[in-house]
């Protein structure tokens, strides 16, 4: 039996202005990390807390393309939609993010992801809201729980090779 290393996630949310700055290390190349986020099979595998169903309306990961999808789970539905700025393979990922229940708290996110050698990737991601109430409530729907799950998910896809 092998075990999967679940790394800490850092969760910082700054006092000063309505952002929040998630930084993770993954045991994988940035090629897997980044393929894990633009390859949507493998993104519905991970994204998320636990036992919620996801699908994918679309998920089109390049520069100008745009996502939709759908967390399920005990009848309740929660739809996330955005469109890809900026993609750059295995580095950069700039999108916008919206949950469709509170449509005009739109962020902007920049994911980074830093080679840190032998097989290991710090993945950096900066959320900006365009409010403080519009952050707090991000921070207040579980995004905490979500993107903590969500990465042991993803560690575990990657831990079998993705």
């Amino acid at each position: 039996m092998t075990s999967t290393t679940h790394r800490e996630t850092q969760i910082v949310v700054d006092p000063d202005v309505p952002l929040v700055r998630i930084v993770r290390e993954f045991d994988a190349p940035p090629e897997r990390v980044f393929r894990a986020h633009v390859d949507p099979e493998l993104f519905a595998q991970w994204t998320g807390p636990k036992g919620m169903d996801i699908r994918i309306d679309r998920h089109d990961c390049r520069t100008g393309g745009s996502y939709r999808y759908v967390m399920s789970q005990d009848g309740e539905d929660y739809a996330f939609n955005g469109v890809f700025h900026e993609v750059r393979a295995n580095e950069l990922i700039v999108q916008t993010f919206a949950f469709e229940g509170m449509p005009d708290d739109v962020a902007l996110e920049r994911l980074v992801l830093e080679d840190l050698g032998n097989g290991r990737t710090r993945l950096t991601s900066t959320s900006l809201v365009d409010s403080f109430e519009g952050r707090d409530g991000f921070v207040a729907s579980g995004m905490e729980v979500g993107v903590n799950e969500g990465y042991e998910k993803l560690d575990d896809l990657l831990a079998r090779g993705l």
